[in-house]
């Protein structure tokens, strides 16, 4: 058997080239060598948050139609609303320290089918993170190179989403740790062009405060006060996707370095003042210089052209051309956060049953991988239909991130009052999450209304589709439990019927003896539940007193939730074990001899396999069982929506010559 595994070998070399070679999970320190500490973390997390400020600033701008003097009070408005969601959601992160973010918030403070709804628009939301990050930071890339160029433009930011799905599938750290050095020069070519820019204007501040409130008071006695304040409310709102990306802290715990929530909040913490002070510094820039739209640059290329105008063509030019490559890269970079933070939302989604289960399966490097090959494929599909066209993308952003910030804060006042005099410090508490409420609800409408008929619907109806989809898979799944649980019951009565007395699950069996004269069967189980209590039963009736040991195979799987910590994997551990000691104690109650053999893993194919090999040549003629459940009526999705591992461990097997009997389990 070894040497016709050769086949695999030119497969496996290439994985491990592009992709990297599997993690070890017994490793007990693959945790901490996997999770982030603070600073890669705001890297990681908060590399959407500030690469918003690359397009959500100057959207806010273009939405003053005319009167750049505003621009300062949409600033104090978005830096104020930024410290206000940060500091609401550190309360949720020290309320749920093992994340979830809104999904979590919404499901266990509220209700599931609300946390579904907040994990479904969380999910589109992401998928546009990915499309518009990427796009704009081909479009600040493009903005530097001559007009002619931009039929490249499209095809360059679809191989960037690839080459992004590639780097996810090697493992969260391993992208995060590539990309620092990007990071770092995108930070500080943006401060140096936001104090240089400022520190130009500074020897005349007094005119300069005296022209911007002269204009203010212009543009108030033309259009008066409410007229005003609306243009600045509609900049505000319009400049929502500044926001994008704060949330990413508390869906993303899972992979930070423990103690989980002090560096949830050291993360949280430089994302607000960095954002916060790219936000602020570049509008104020923006007035400053009097920035011009471009159609052919973004605004920021425009502001920097400006800024570096007396520096001479060839400093000039270079400090622009790196700070837009850091631009597009750090947005490249932002994109992390969809590849991040969406699976794992699909993966907390798939184990609570809204999604397929599979959503919630590791790689062998323990990356959600089909999470992450939905939201790249999703991600350019949706690049393709928009062309790329970054002013469509921000009209369909941000809507659903707002949906989440809203149901979040909904679910946080609700705790707070429920709390209210049993908790230390309640009423601040409250008044924060009170205060969150109020704006990200007031930019959720405001949003939803001046969106909706360039495009927004759009979103709106995806995310409904999706919520609807969401509705259908837990209905399924929730008809096959209790299908399987009648299963279950009809197993153990059958058994108790055949064995006479009552049933033990433990240990209470009096141990059979191996009967080295005796025919053996190996039976592979994926828990102890009416699968394989079926499968037993079956062999029982189907070959009378032919086999007098069975070998019980149990493949723990590990997915998202299971691998959280060294804690819940070794509980997985001994739960698996237990399982097999369980089906052990039937078979002795019938007279037979029982062993379990176990392990865990990521593959249960390979698993299974590498099990088969070690017993193989001790037990020659041995024969191998499994069970697969068969419905009735065929539910359009239950091929995505139930595994047929069986089936391919078949396949693997008849490639070695070794036959396997599956018995197929008919629900109704």
């Amino acid at each position: 058997m070894e040497g016709s595994s050769a086949g695999f070998s030119f497969s496996g070399k290439l994985k491990n080239t592009f992709i990297g070679k599997a993690k070890d999970i017994q490793d007990k320190g693959i945790f901490h060598k996997l999770t982030l500490i603070a600073f890669f973390a705001w890297i990681g997390l908060g590399a959407d948050g500030i690469s918003s400020s690359c397009y959500g600033p100057e959207e806010a701008f273009r939405n003053l139609q005319g009167h750049p003097s505003l621009a300062i009070f949409v600033a104090l408005g978005t830096v104020f609303t930024i410290f206000i969601i940060s500091t609401s959601y550190n309360q949720i992160v020290r309320l749920f320290p093992h994340g979830g973010g809104g999904y979590l918030v919404g499901s266990k403070l509220l209700s599931p089918t609300v946390g579904m709804i907040s994990g479904s628009a969380l999910i589109i939301d992401y998928v546009l993170t990915i499309t518009l990050s990427v796009s704009s930071g081909a479009d600040a890339l493009f903005s530097f190179f001559p007009i002619g160029w931009q039929v490249y433009k499209l095809p360059f930011a679809l191989a960037g989403v690839s080459f992004l799905i590639m780097l996810n599938l090697r493992g969260v750290k391993e992208s995060v740790l590539s990309l620092t050095p990007i990071f770092v020069i995108f930070i500080t070519t943006h401060v140096i062009a936001i104090l240089y820019g400022i520190f130009m204007h500074s020897s005349n501040f007094g005119v300069v405060a005296s022209q911007t409130t002269h204009e203010i008071n212009s543009t108030v006695s033309q259009f008066g006060f409410f007229a005003t304040f609306f243009i600045i409310l509609r900049a505000y709102s319009m400049g929502a996707g500044t926001y994008t990306g704060i949330e990413a802290v508390s869906n993303g715990m899972p992979i930070l370095r423990e103690p989980k929530v002090n560096t949830a909040r050291k993360t949280m913490f430089l994302m607000a003042i960095s954002l916060s002070f790219m936000v602020l510094g570049l509008m104020i820039c923006y007035m400053l210089f009097d920035v011009q739209l471009d159609t052919h640059k973004t605004l920021n290329a425009v502001l920097l052209d400006n800024l570096t105008a007396g520096w001479g063509h060839l400093w000039s030019r270079s400090f622009v051309l790196i700070t837009l490559i850091s631009e597009a890269a750090l947005l490249f970079v932002a994109a992390q956060t969809g590849f991040i933070d969406g699976p794992r939302i699909m993966a907390n989604m798939a184990i609570d049953h809204w999604f397929p289960k599979r959503f919630a399966s590791l790689s062998d490097r323990l990356v959600t991988m089909n999470g992450v090959l939905l939201m790249g494929i999703a991600s350019i599909v949706l690049m393709v239909i928009s062309k790329g066209s970054v002013a469509l993308l921000v009209v369909l952003y941000s809507i659903n991130v707002f949906i989440t910030f809203t149901i979040s804060q909904v679910g946080m006042v609700k705790h707070w009052w429920m709390m209210r005099g049993k908790q230390l410090h309640w009423k601040r508490k409250l008044s924060i999450n009170g205060i969150g409420l109020i704006l990200t609800s007031f930019i959720l409408v405001s949003v939803i209304i001046l969106k909706f008929g360039q495009g927004g619907w759009v979103t709106l109806l995806i995310t409904g589709m999706l919520i609807f989809l969401a509705l259908n898979i837990k209905r399924h799944y929730f008809k096959v439990a209790l299908k399987l649980q009648k299963l279950r019951l009809n197993a153990f009565a059958e058994i108790e019927s055949f064995i006479g007395h009552r049933l033990y699950e433990g240990n209470g069996a009096k141990k059979v003896a191996f009967k080295k004269d005796g025919r053996t069967a190996i039976i592979l189980v994926s828990g102890f539940g009416g699968t394989g209590l079926y499968t037993f039963l079956r062999i029982l009736e189907n070959f009378k007193g032919v086999y007098n040991n069975i070998v019980f195979i149990r493949i723990g799987v590990i997915n998202s939730k299971i691998y959280r910590g060294t804690e819940e994997l070794e509980h997985f551990k001994a739960q698996v074990k237990e399982d097999g000691e369980k089906y052990v104690s039937i078979a002795n109650q019938f007279g037979l001899y029982g062993k379990s053999m176990w392990t865990i893993g990521t593959d249960p194919v390979n698993e299974v396999y590498r099990i088969v090999k070690k017993i193989r040549p001790r037990l020659a003629g041995a024969a191998f069982f499994g069970g697969q459940l068969i419905f009735a009526k065929t539910f359009y999705l239950s091929k995505l929506l139930h595994n047929h591992t069986i089936f391919s461990i078949q396949k693997r097997f008849f490639k070695f010559g070794i036959p396997i009997i599956i018995f197929p389990i008919k629900i109704d």
